[in-house]
């Protein structure tokens, strides 16, 4: 049996997400990664088999998806997991996750607060090209 692809929740309806997702794309050639947004079915069904904190509203990453290893991690440990399945040199970002996770997750709930100022908020989740189709869960 092999194990499922990470499958990284994102808010689809923010811009920085939409571009963080975009660069995720760009930056893992090796098509590791599988996106899902926060407001769709997947989402929701993982939402339900996990005790995550009520309203979280950040980029989730998921392993082991629908097995009984499945794992979900959120805020600055989910950005560090996912430097760490990237290539040199995005690879040694995930170092930071050596800090205090108080320290780095205060840094990331500070950007997610502000981040619909600086990035807009969307109507709608982007449609995956063709090409990307696949990578992309309901």
């Amino acid at each position: 049996m092999t194990t499922p692809p990470p499958l990284v929740l994102y808010d689809g309806l923010c811009g920085f997400c939409d571009v963080s997702v975009q660069w995720l794309l760009s930056h893992d050639p090796d098509q590791r990664f599988q996106f899902a947004a926060l407001q769709g079915e997947t989402a929701s069904a993982i939402v339900a088999r996990n005790p995550l904190p009520p309203g979280l509203d950040s980029i989730i990453l998921v392993t082991s998806v629908g097995t009984p290893d499945e794992r979900v991690t959120w805020h600055s440990s989910a950005i560090f997991a996912i430097c760490a399945e990237l290539r040199f040199p995005w690879r040694a970002l995930s170092w930071f996750g050596m800090m205090p996770r108080a320290l780095t997750d205060l840094g990331y709930r500070t950007f997610a607060r502000n981040r619909y100022l600086v990035w807009g908020r969307k109507d709608s989740c982007r449609i995956p090209t063709p090409g990307e189709r696949a990578r992309f869960l309901p």
